[in-house]
């Protein structure tokens, strides 16, 4: 199981895909019209192998337009993990009593996802998904390889969810991943593969349970400050700004 795609949730679309492009150092955005179906806009970025999405509601009513309201602003959405076994993974959901609030099989089975319900797992929309073959990545486009950018920014490697009860937050995830859940000192983490990881810590900016902070692999974290500090999205504590979500820089 592997972290291959965060989500961020913005008013203002082109706003978040500009900080992105100037801060990240990535130039093309995939727009995927099946998030029509959910009433939503987006641009899906490459960054290595892995994808920084942002959504924005194009009608009332959507999901991502009640996070908006719920959590006063811009801000995290989902944390999209590829698995090797789907059939597994929609067991260990279902066994854990969580409701799945979409689900598909695309392509003679080569394509599917179950989101499962945030109040059942808790601080996001999470998304098992399923790719033949594991390289493809259907929610990047048909070209995104061909627009891959790596001379910034390398991979997203970490998600952070800020919690009421990390621990409990953080043992559920566990259930319904079945993935073992570790207390590091103040907060919990799940690993992944390929050296990501999932942490879990205690909510304290006011905003409410979810997705606050993800990791960047970056080459050079000084020169993301400076592009970050020239849009006004440089943080005190060295941290970026994008869509109202803290991104660590990690040292490539």
């Amino acid at each position: 199981m592997r972290l291959r795609q965060i989500a961020l949730v913005g008013h203002d679309l082109d706003a978040c895909e500009a900080d992105i492009r100037a801060i990240l150092g990535v130039d093309y955005a995939y727009d995927d019209p099946g998030v029509g179906t959910f009433g939503l806009k987006n641009g899906v970025f490459p960054i290595g192998e892995t994808f920084l999405e942002v959504v924005s509601p194009k009608q009332e009513g959507t999901t991502a337009g009640r996070l908006l309201e719920k959590r006063g602003g811009d801000g995290g959405y989902m944390v999209i993990l590829q698995v090797e076994d789907i059939a597994a993974a929609r067991k260990r959901i279902a066994d854990a009593g969580a409701r799945v609030v979409s689900e598909t099989n695309r392509e003679g089975g080569k394509v599917c996802y179950s989101h499962i319900h945030p109040r059942d797992i808790g601080g996001a929309i999470v998304s098992v998904d399923y790719m033949d073959p594991w390289e493809h990545w259907e929610w990047g486009g048909p070209e995104w390889r061909q627009h891959l950018k790596t001379d910034v920014s390398t991979a997203i490697t970490g998600a952070e969810i800020q919690a009421d009860d990390p621990p409990a937050m953080a043992g559920r995830w566990s259930e319904i991943l079945g993935l073992p859940a570790r207390e590091h000192g103040s907060f919990w983490c799940i690993p992944l593969d390929e050296g990501c990881e999932v942490r879990f810590v205690e909510a304290t900016d006011g905003r409410g349970e979810g997705l606050s902070r993800f990791d960047v692999k970056v080459r050079d974290p000084g020169k993301v400050r400076a592009a970050a500090k020239a849009r006004g999205k440089l943080r005190e504590d060295g941290d970026v700004t994008i869509a109202g979500t803290r991104v660590r820089l990690v040292q490539a």
